[in-house]
């Protein structure tokens, strides 16, 4: 069926409202990164004012004064190892529940209604299991407890996992069950179709799945104010360490969010080829 040429007018029209909706979408950062920069006089002038002497003495404030890489460096190993954590145990439960049908749906709608209910629900519990565990020989080895890194790994493990197995099961879905069949006949034991069959197919949905992980991890603030104190602090409750009784820090907030949302904005745009091919993993099957 031949299709009708499209106006160019339409074609202008319609790059012209993306581009609307992506500089509408940009300005916050836009805005944070400029805000950051400005000496205290220009922050909050009115009408703003885009044209400045720049200065570094917020970034200054933020890292040497407030020492906010190390809430960055944090960050990044508890997201990480709670990332790692998360996609292992999750391809593992997705890929039972996809192929033998783990507790007939019962067991995978079950997990799937952990999500359903809010993190602030289980946060006083955790709070006490973890300051609990924390006083006894075995937590301390491990370091889990109040305001140490394994608290907020097994919160992390525990709240991500319901949603990277959710996602994965369907990716474990649209690979043919012939090619593990094929693989079996070839003298392959199960464990070694997982590993050389299933899971290099499934590669683009374990990618976009750790992405995802990678980035509610970075942005989760509640457990991360609840279950820490000073040392383990996260980039979410480092900038909001900013807030003083003496009123806001308008250009050291400023700084202090840019370095905790540039790494993401980078990472993102570093793996967007991945998560394009994990979103539309198995779309234009035949």
């Amino acid at each position: 069926m031949l299709q009708r040429p499209v106006h160019p007018a339409f074609s202008t029209l319609r790059y012209a409202l993306i581009l609307l909706v992506v500089l509408f979408a940009a300005f916050p950062i836009f805005w944070m990164i400029l805000t950051s920069f400005k000496p205290p006089g220009d922050i909050m002038v009115s009408p703003p004012r885009l044209f400045f002497t720049p200065t570094l003495d917020n970034y200054l404030h933020a890292i040497v004064d407030k020492d906010f890489l190390r809430y960055v460096t944090n960050t990044l190993i508890v997201s990480v190892i709670s990332t790692v954590f998360v996609v292992v145990l999750g391809s593992l439960a997705a890929y039972s529940f996809a192929r033998y049908n783990t507790g007939d749906g019962h067991i995978l709608f079950f997990i799937l209604s952990t999500k359903m209910f809010p993190a602030i629900a289980v946060v006083l519990p955790y709070f006490l299991i973890f300051r609990d565990i924390g006083r006894t020989g075995i937590g301390q080895f491990l370091q889990i407890g109040l305001d140490k890194p394994g608290a907020l790994i097994i919160s992390y493990t525990m709240f991500n996992l319901p949603f990277a197995i959710w996602l994965l099961v369907s990716f474990f879905q649209d690979i043919p069950r012939e090619l593990e069949d094929s693989a079996r006949l070839d003298g392959l034991s199960r464990l070694k179709v997982l590993r050389k069959v299933v899971l290099p197919l499934a590669a683009p949905g374990i990618a976009v799945t750790a992405i995802f992980t990678l980035i509610f991890c970075w942005n989760e603030f509640l457990f991360a104010y609840i279950l820490t104190r000073k040392t383990w602090s996260t980039v979410t409750v480092g900038v909001e360490s900013f807030f003083t009784l003496q009123g806001i820090l308008w250009g050291p907030v400023a700084a202090a969010a840019t370095l905790a949302v540039l790494p993401m904005l980078l990472f993102v745009l570093a793996m967007q080829r991945w998560m394009v091919r994990g979103l539309t993993f198995g779309a234009v099957r035949g």
